[in-house]
């Protein structure tokens, strides 16, 4: 039972959750000196269940439609496999996708209730966001690049800061632009190997669109506003000049950006071996989008420990 819910829940990237929470949670200690730990821990525990739920809706809608069955899977992208191997199992990943969302609603509805109803602002869409995600969103090129970064960035952070501040800011709107950037162009490069199989099932995201050509620009552009915002953010003073740690990362994606535009042109000559790189960078990406935010949170320590000092 444990082996098919770490399938479904795909717990080894609920790390990203971790890293959002962690750092609105870091942005709340800079700004205000202190946080309750009950608001954190609730928060941390709705952001999860909301992450596990979209995760469940996943691996069910894309076993129902056939498309676990007709990806190459990696360590990052074609699902995990877990229903293919345990159909019998299908409804069980459906139960905890519903179950997961209920929870996500009990708990965002009293929070609204506990601290401010306008916190429904950004739960109901989010709601909406881990249902349809599969099976609508997936359908048009330009939600389909936004909606990861506005679940984790501008739903997660965001909410998650305000529920522990008690309204959103300067601050808040600088880390959760940023984290809808950097994970919006996540998701953009996991779907580089599914491009044959997800086109197959109706799915119509800006590298079937656009080609990887193309969608390799607009993942290099996006990657590239992260640090021009983060500079931007600093030189205004919307966060302390410590957060430039997070330019420490840069030289990583300059990396993942030369290689990504290697891999497709290797793969112009040879499949197997694009292949085989497309899946080094996508791993090189994962550790970038771990890094830059906890670079960053890591300047907001220090910064606040400066202070305090």
């Amino acid at each position: 039972m444990f082996k098919i819910f770490f399938g479904v829940a795909r717990l080894p990237f609920l790390t990203l959750t971790v890293l959002c929470i962690a750092l609105a949670a870091a942005g709340s200690w800079y700004q205000q000196g202190s946080f309750s730990i009950g608001l954190l821990l609730l928060v941390l525990l709705m952001a999860l269940a909301a992450h596990i739920s979209v995760n469940a809706f996943n691996e069910y809608f894309d076993f129902r439609s056939g498309l676990d069955f007709l990806t190459r899977r990696t360590p990052f992208s074609g699902g995990s496999g877990t229903l293919v191997a345990a159909p019998e199992q299908a409804q069980l990943a459906l139960w905890l996708a519903i179950g997961s969302l209920l929870l996500v609603s009990t708990i965002g509805l009293t929070l609204s209730a506990l601290i401010d109803w306008r916190l429904l602002l950004l739960g109901l869409p989010g709601v909406l966001l881990i249902y349809s995600y599969t099976d609508y969103i997936n359908k048009s090129p330009l939600l389909c690049l936004l909606a990861p970064g506005i679940g984790f960035g501008a739903l997660m952070t965001l909410g998650a800061y305000w529920v522990l501040t008690g309204q959103p800011d300067a601050l808040a709107l600088s880390l959760s632009a940023l984290l809808a950037l950097l994970i919006s162009n996540l998701l953009l490069l996991n779907q580089f190997p599914d491009i044959e199989a997800d086109r197959q099932v109706g799915r119509r995201h800006l590298p079937i669109v656009l080609g990887q050509a193309k969608a390799a620009r607009v993942f290099s552009a996006l990657l590239l506003a992260c640090y021009l915002l983060l500079g931007i953010a600093a030189w205004q003073g919307w966060l302390p000049a410590a957060a430039l740690l997070g330019l420490l990362s840069l030289p990583l994606a300059v990396r993942v950006i030369r290689s990504l535009h290697h891999a497709i042109n290797t793969s112009h000559h040879s499949q197997g071996k694009g292949q085989d790189q497309l899946a080094a960078v996508l791993g090189h990406n994962v550790l970038l989008t771990h890094a830059l935010p906890a670079l960053v949170l890591l300047g907001l320590v220090l910064a606040k420990l400066q202070g305090v000092a």
